[in-house]
C-alpha cells in the first residue's frame, strides 16, 4: 500500500509538515518496502487555493491515503470528494509516521481540523477580519 505524507523535506528523516496545502513536499511511501518518492508541492506559494491545488496533485498520484498534521476546509472537502482517506494529527519524521500508520495508530479525519488559510502567516483563518463593512447584518 502507498500513502502520501506532507513533508518538510525529501526523505524519510524529514519532519511531517503540519500544513497539507502549503507543505514543501509530498512523500509517496510504499508501506511494505518503505521505498519513497518526493514530489515538490507546486501549490506551496499559491496566493489562493493552495489546498485545492495540493489535492489535485495528490489525487494525480493515485494514492488513496494522506497523512498530515492539519487539513483546512477546502482541501478536506476536495480530498473527501476524491475518495481519499485523510489522517491528521500526524507528527515526527515521515518514516516514524508511516510506521505508526502501519500499527493503526491514526483514525480517519471526519472534518477539517483548521480554518481556511492555515499556515499563510496569519492571513484569514476565520478571524472575522473585515466582516461587517458595507454589508448587511445577518438576520
Amino acid at each position: 500500500m502507498k500513502v502520501v505524507v506532507s513533508s518538510t523535506g525529501t526523505d524519510l528523516t524529514s519532519q511531517v509538515d503540519p500544513r497539507f496545502g502549503r507543505c514543501p513536499y509530498f512523500l509517496i511511501v510504499d508501506t511494505d518496502s518503505m521505498a519513497y518518492e518526493a514530489i515538490p508541492n507546486s501549490a506551496l506559494g499559491a496566493a489562493h487555493g493552495a489546498g485545492i491545488q495540493a489535492t489535485q496533485l495528490v489525487v494525480s498520484t493515485g494514492v488513496k491515503t494522506v497523512l498530515t498534521g492539519q487539513v483546512g476546509p477546502n482541501a478536506f472537502h476536495a480530498l473527501s470528494a476524491s475518495q481519499m482517506q485523510v489522517l491528521t494529527g500526524v507528527s515526527g519524521t515521515v518514516g516514524e509516521a508511516v510506521e505508526r500508520f502501519k500499527k493503526g495508530e491514526f483514525e480517519a479525519t471526519r472534518r477539517p481540523t483548521v480554518g481556511g488559510h492555515f499556515g499563510t502567516g496569519g492571513r484569514g483563518g476565520g478571524s472575522g477580519a473585515g466582516q461587517g463593512r458595507g454589508g448587511r447584518r445577518p438576520t
